[in-house]
């Protein structure tokens, strides 16, 4: 029991690593027309007002993902963000404006970081398998990552694209994952596998080796 929930943990932490880059950029774009003194207060603000909504949606989240099929869709909606990030265009922040005041930025920052954090909230919501305290420690560990982490990881990935194949693969494993343990699809599937987990790390393995030669 020890040994899941820090695996769970540690699987948390990678996707919040992964998908927190894009919410950085709008942070920074968001910020950047400001004072040096207000910007630490609006990023600081606007950070934690954001990361208020991604308590209300986790929370919604891992109650709706006990509903037959909701947890299905949401796998497969993690899926396709997972290969666009992988194999498309992944500038989705181009059209957030600067902002000249603080209470502006903050809304910005907010207002973004809800409509981009779906993907967040269903990955971590996956990924708890319903543990609260999952859940909790996972939204928690976005705030650092959230603040100063993740413009890191972004350039990063930038200078090593292979980095880019390793996260998706881990969005992909958790997608299959949420898809297969879906009430209405494990009754259909169970009786054919033995153990689903091997198949989701198989079809994550895959699309990594799909996107390696696609970038070569």
């Amino acid at each position: 029991m020890e040994d899941h929930f820090w695996l769970g943990l540690l699987h948390i932490f990678f996707i919040d690593l992964v998908l927190s880059s894009d919410n950085a950029v709008v942070i920074g774009m968001a910020c950047r027309g400001l004072p040096l003194k207000e910007r630490g207060r609006a990023v600081l603000y606007g950070t934690f007002g954001a990361i208020g909504l991604r308590i209300v949606l986790t929370g919604m989240t891992t109650w709706m993902l006990d509903i037959p099929l909701v947890k299905a869709v949401g796998g497969l909606l993690l899926l396709w963000i997972a290969i666009k990030l992988m194999f498309g265009d992944t500038e989705d922040v181009q059209d957030v404006s600067h902002s000249n005041n603080v209470g502006q930025a903050v809304k910005t920052i907010i207002v973004a970081d809800f409509v981009m954090s779906l993907d967040n909230v269903l990955a971590v919501g996956g990924a708890a398998h319903g543990d609260l305290w999952l859940v909790g420690l996972g939204l928690a560990m976005s705030i650092p990552l959230l603040m100063w982490g993740s413009a890191w990881v972004a350039r990063l990935m930038n200078r090593f694209p292979s980095l880019v194949l390793l996260g998706g693969g881990i969005l992909v494993y958790t997608a299959i994952d949420m898809c297969l343990e879906d009430p209405f699809i494990w009754k259909w599937v169970n009786p054919l596998l033995l153990n689903h987990t091997w198949l989701a790390i198989l079809i994550a393995c895959s699309v990594v080796v799909l996107g390696r030669f696609r970038r070569i």
